[in-house]
């Protein structure tokens, strides 16, 4: 089963290579979707595959990789956001 989520990470996520990171968990588990920082500080994505492997990869990002420490990951159901073909990092 298909699931599409947006994502919002909040805490030490930015400067700590998450968006790397974040990229090679996802191809990892074979999802698409883009991650990108945001002005205020937070990391924002799209998640979009298998609903078991979409969970996988939320449990993973609310550890994030060992610099950052992720205070807050705030999920969305996104069933028309448009995903690229692959996992993309955004500027």
């Amino acid at each position: 089963m298909m699931r599409i989520v947006e994502v919002k990470a909040s805490g030490w996520v930015q400067g700590v290579s998450f968006r790397a990171w974040t990229q090679e968990q996802a191809r990892d588990l074979g999802l698409r979707g883009w991650v990108r920082n945001e002005p205020g500080g937070d990391v924002t994505g799209c998640l979009a595959g298998d609903a078991a492997r979409v969970d996988q990869m939320l449990e993973r990002m609310r550890s994030g990789p060992p610099a950052s420490e992720v205070r807050d990951l705030a999920v969305q159901e996104a069933p028309g956001a448009e995903v690229p073909e692959g996992f993309e990092i955004r500027r």
